[in-house]
């Protein structure tokens, strides 16, 4: 499809549009050329090029003559229905893509954004604009730096203003030039990015959609790339060509708003955008990466069926058996109550069973037909109840470990079977709460109301013992999370939240294994990080990873809001390979105002004042 520089297509579109054409002065090598001419184009495929398109060519609408190119090539564009789902369905956005191939995924660009919206255009080569179906689709430049070629791509620039202010999608390929082999990273990628595409967002501030396409040119395309950049540029036809039989895999991520990406200087922008498209590279497909379907979780056969449900009279029972003081927060819909083991055989039984069923959604688990172990005999468990359906909403197991060390030691925490602690620790520590296997069954997720009952019934029950002012425990990240996410989480945990002084005293006992990155994605982590002013910031991110768009999960924000510091990681083979953070905070020091959306105004105000400090300010 595209010439080199030095070479023009012939003006009679009505013979042929993929044709060697060169005029040279001299008679003789102009006919030395016209004998060449034919093998050459058939070296370099654009006879086959040709016999595609003379296939193809009584089709006039655009989409219906890129499926038809496909299906001659036996090539298919493989994207999911939540990424077509992130494509902005109307208003002005520029769309912007890696170039692993040259040709091919400009005619997969622009077939997929026409699967949601009508009004895209690609900035593409100049010579795209010879197929007569696809002209209309095109704003055209002249990527080969000739004399004329400033005139040309000024006009372009202006064409595609004009496109993105009126409200329409631009689609381009910022690097101008295929992807190759760089000698210095060993890596196949984009050259660096245009800046003139920061000037593109500033001019119409749309918003940016970056899109990823998997793959890249084969060996002899970068070893010949390496000899002459001419020769990538002649070996392009060839490599439209051999993709047949081939699946194009493209990647969307979350459309990136025009404030933010106006905030940053030219450079910075272009970075981020970059950086925000090659981060969809480390996003393994569930169906089809081998990395994914390598996930340490039980099998289908091996999941045991979960016990039946508890009776929900007998659970009223045991509700309305618990004494008064046990009750921690009540409305006319819920009840927060904690109670022991031996208090609430059944209710007990049932809040194993919708622990396991709910973490297996999750893709966590036991496997077993219900999540209860040693610990839960002598643990509390707070739970929030739901009056009218008489349920469960969700569940918390709380260790006091005034109580368990002197009873039972170190072995006596839940966590010691996930980190190895040393004494010191909990003497610095004091009276504590270990916080563990919490859950909002399904049901209730689709509000914030479960989590923020448990979080209430908690704050009330610290308002009650004010001596345990430090809560910590295990958040777990499920391994249904990419790598690259839970390597960032990480990252963003030792580097921007910072590891607790006492972090010296703990030892995972499966420690989280950084993976060893090649310089292109530690470079683009520390880019991610960058972008991450808060955790907030580095959900953003991960959400724009991950194919079902999660963020950081919510428990994990809201401990680190409440001023928490990450003290390990632990991969955990027991439970689905989850990754483990252990936390530790000191509620103390938490900020007042979130104290009181816990505790109460009153009861955040005397749990401070048993701590010598003053609450917030009236």
């Amino acid at each position: 499809m595209i010439l080199g520089c030095d070479m023009q297509t012939h003006s009679d579109q009505s013979e042929r549009i993929f044709k060697l054409a060169l005029r040279c002065k001299n008679p003789v090598g102009q006919r030395l050329f016209s004998h060449l001419a034919p093998p050459l184009e058939s070296i370099v495929a654009l006879r086959a090029m040709e016999q595609i398109y003379a296939s193809v060519r009584k089709e006039e609408d655009p989409v219906r003559f890129i499926e038809a190119v496909f299906s001659i090539l036996e090539t298919r564009v493989d994207i999911t229905e939540r990424d077509l789902a992130r494509i902005p369905k109307q208003g002005p956005a520029i769309a912007v893509a890696n170039h692993p191939f040259g040709g091919i995924e400009g005619l997969a660009l622009i077939w997929l954004l026409r699967l949601v919206r009508p009004d895209v255009k690609v900035m593409a080569n100049f010579l795209l604009g010879r197929i007569p179906q696809l002209r209309d689709s095109f704003i055209l430049v002249d990527p080969f730096g000739r004399p004329e070629s400033s005139r040309a791509n000024i006009r372009g620039l202006r064409e595609a203003i004009r496109w993105v202010e009126e409200g329409d999608m631009l689609a381009i390929f910022p690097s101008g030039t295929v992807s190759h082999l760089h000698l210095r990273s060993l890596q196949v990628t984009d050259p660096k990015w245009s800046g003139t595409i920061a000037r593109l967002f500033r001019h119409t501030k749309a918003s940016a959609l970056p899109v990823y396409f998997a793959g890249c040119n084969g060996p002899l395309f970068q070893m010949l790339g390496l000899a002459h950049p001419l020769l990538r540029t002649v070996m392009l036809p060839r490599e439209m060509v051999n993709k047949r039989g081939r699946v194009i895999e493209a990647r969307v991520g979350d459309p990136i708003p025009s404030r933010k990406l106006c905030a940053y200087t030219d450079d910075e922008m272009v970075d981020l955008l970059r950086d925000r498209t090659y981060l969809l590279g480390m996003r393994a497909r569930s169906q089809a990466t081998p990395a994914r379907r390598s996930i340490r979780r039980p099998k289908v056969a091996q999941l045991e069926p979960l016990v039946e449900a508890e009776p929900a009279e007998v659970l009223a029972e045991e509700v309305r058996s618990l004494p008064e003081e046990q009750i921690l927060v009540e409305s006319k819909e819920h009840l927060v109550c904690y109670a022991r083991a031996n208090q609430i055989p059944h209710l007990l039984r049932e809040i194993g069973r919708l622990r396991e069923y709910t973490f297996r959604g999750a893709g966590e688990g036991t496997g077993k037909a219900l999540d209860i172990d040693a610990f839960d005999e002598y643990y509390l468990h707070l739970f929030v109840w739901n009056r009218e359906k008489q349920e469960i909403m969700g569940a918390y197991r709380l260790g006091r470990t005034d109580e368990i060390l002197p009873r039972h030691g170190l072995g006596g925490l839940y966590t010691q079977t996930l980190f190895r602690y040393h004494r010191e620790l909990f003497n610095l520590m004091g009276p504590a709460l270990e916080m563990g296997r919490s859950f909002v069954r399904p049901e209730y997720q689709r509000s914030y109301a479960g989590l923020l009952l448990l979080w209430r019934g908690i704050g009330e029950y610290v308002c009650r013992h004010p001596d345990c002012k430090t809560l910590f425990g295990p958040v777990s990240i499920s391994n249904g999370y990419q790598v690259i996410s839970r390597q960032l989480i990480v990252a963003y945990l030792r580097q921007v939240e910072q590891m607790h002084p006492w972090s010296r005293f703990v030892r995972p006992r499966n420690p989280f294994r950084r993976a060893k990155p090649g310089l292109r994605r530690r470079a683009l982590t520390y880019s991610a990080l960058e972008d991450a002013a808060d955790i907030d910031g580095i959900s953003e991110v991960i959400s724009h990873i991950e194919e079902d768009q999660k963020g950081v999960p919510i428990l994990l924000k809201n401990y680190l809001k409440l001023g928490a510091c990450p003290l390990g990681f632990n991969v955990d083979p027991d439970f689905s390979d989850v990754l483990d953070v252990l936390v530790l905070v000191d509620l103390s020091k938490t900020d007042p105002k979130l104290l009181e959306r816990y505790m109460g105004k009153d009861g955040a105000a005397g749990f401070l004042e048993y701590h010598g400090r003053r609450g917030a300010a009236a």
